[in-house]
């Protein structure tokens, strides 16, 4: 957002700045030309005082000389040319001598406008990139009458330089305060949206499983202030509501456990008086053990939930070789191969009992689905500054909606029915990865997820045991199998580096 923002107030700050400055530029010209025309009116009122003695009678060439002289002086000092003409346009005094009135332009227009009796008062603005002059003139007269004119023909090479230097410090000045501008967007951005900025934080917090995450409801507008305040008070009420959702799952699997065990304690005792193989009573032992599995598995995701992270720097292709190796003897059972692949060793960080717990629901899940003669893999690789532990199974797999759903608590696919289970294996794995801060993914087997591996050790896979006839019989069979069966993929991942707070 402050990315979007912030060129917006710039944009806007800047047309500010430019809307005063162009106005001042413009101003600051027309003074520094009004202040030269100033002088030159003043200039040529003094010749035409001069001019009008002369055409007095009597001393006329002692006056015309004296004028002469205050004309090229002024010529000399300043460079300016200067002039006295007569209605006709011929010279009275010049400076330079070969100077006379132009036949077109700027002084055309002003020996026309005192011709008329009146003084030039407003010349054409000459600006800092034109090479132009200006043209002054006033009447000088006689009993009421125009008798001649003084015309001045200023160069502009003083004006427009200090109309330059006016400008460069505008500039100057429109430059520290865009800088000044920036430096307050900044902070402006900075102070609207670093409540945001924590009010997001929370909400991923929230959503992630971190239930106690709170905004600090001080610092930016009022309006955030009030929002960040009701962004509590829901925290609050939904930290309540799901709390008492658990204890009310806890609390209803604990009281249902005894009443269970009781009932299949008679269960028991009442097949004593039946026939050994009556299968109605061994249909009611299995619905029983598998009531009483589910209340089991609602007690522990209850509790996966509610109970906060051990996070520690765990060596996670340890942990997972260790736990591969507890379910090896189920898995020869099965007759299912069970084996380890990739690093030896790749610590992250993880509650090591949380862990182990979601690998054990993880690996029971893979040996379950996969039949007999098929393989379950089990590679732990580092990825950045992630940890994968991937599971990989050669059952039935699942397609693309019920990959959508696998996870969720209670669903089962349609087609796996008939295996043991309560559908919550899953959802516990998920819920203990999730209290410290890794995640789980699933895909198909062949096509696994878009992560990419560093690659095998150079001793490639390695079985739980040290049993190489294990594995190379995996190695020989593998293929063929993979290819018949699609299979599952299912990603554990664990941050490497230590979590805030951990």
């Amino acid at each position: 957002m402050r990315s979007r923002l912030l060129p917006l107030l710039l944009i806007l700050l800047a047309g500010v700045l430019i809307a005063l400055g162009f106005p001042l530029a413009v101003s600051q010209a027309a003074a520094e030309q009004q202040r030269v025309v100033v002088d030159r009116i003043d200039d040529t009122a003094r010749f035409a005082a001069l001019a009008q003695f002369v055409t007095e009678t009597g001393r006329q060439g002692e006056r015309l000389a004296t004028l002469q002289h205050e004309l090229d002086r002024y010529h000399e000092v300043y460079g300016i040319r200067a002039g006295v003409f007569y209605r006709d346009g011929a010279a009275m005094a010049a400076a330079p001598d070969t100077w006379s009135v132009p036949r077109k332009g700027d002084g055309r227009r002003a020996f026309a406008e005192a011709l008329a009796g009146r003084r030039s008062h407003d010349p054409r603005q000459v600006w800092p990139w034109q090479d132009g002059r200006i043209a002054v003139a006033s009447p000088v007269t006689r009993d009421g009458d125009v008798a001649a004119v003084v015309l001045t023909d200023s160069p502009t090479d003083g004006m427009r330089s200090s109309i330059l230097h006016r400008w460069v410090v505008i500039a100057a000045g429109e430059g520290a305060a865009m800088l000044l501008a920036v430096g307050a967007a900044l902070r402006l951005t900075g102070w609207v949206l670093r409540p945001v900025r924590i009010l997001d934080r929370a909400t991923h917090e929230i959503a992630t499983g971190k239930l106690n995450s709170r905004v600090a409801a001080s610092g930016g507008p009022p309006e955030l202030k009030s929002l960040a305040r009701s962004f509590n008070d829901m925290a609050d009420h939904l930290e309540e509501v799901l709390e008492q959702q658990r204890a009310f799952v806890a609390d209803a699997s604990h009281q249902l456990r005894n009443p269970l065990s009781a009932l299949l304690l008679r269960i028991e005792l009442l097949a004593l008086e039946l026939p050994e193989d009556s299968a109605e009573m061994a249909s009611v032992r299995a619905e029983g053990k598998r009531l009483a599995r589910v209340l089991d598995d609602l007690l522990d995701l209850a509790l996966a939930e509610h109970s906060p992270a051990d996070l520690r720097l765990t060596d996670v292709a340890e942990q997972a070789a260790e736990r591969a190796a507890g379910w090896l003897p189920v898995a020869e059972s099965k007759g299912v191969l069970l084996r380890t692949a990739g690093q030896h060793a790749a610590t992250g960080w993880a509650d090591p009992v949380a862990l182990s717990s979601a690998l054990d629901a993880v690996i029971d899940n893979a040996v379950k689905f996969t039949p007999e003669g098929g393989t379950v893999t089990v590679r732990t690789e580092t990825d950045g500054d992630r940890v994968m532990i991937d599971v990989t199974d050669e059952g039935p797999g699942l397609d693309a909606d019920e990959l959508e759903r696998i996870g969720d608590r209670f669903w089962r696919s349609g087609r796996h029915q008939n295996v043991s289970g309560s559908g919550l294996g899953l959802s516990i794995a998920r819920a203990l990865l999730a209290a410290g801060g890794a995640g789980i993914e699933f895909g198909p087997a062949r096509e696994g997820l878009p992560v990419p591996r560093d690659g095998d050790h150079a001793d490639g896979e390695r079985p739980p045991h040290s049993a190489d006839d294990t594995a190379d019989a995996a190695d020989e069979g593998g293929a063929a199998v993979a290819a018949e069966r699609p299979g599952l993929l299912v990603r554990l991942s664990l941050p490497r580096q230590a979590p805030n707070g951990a």
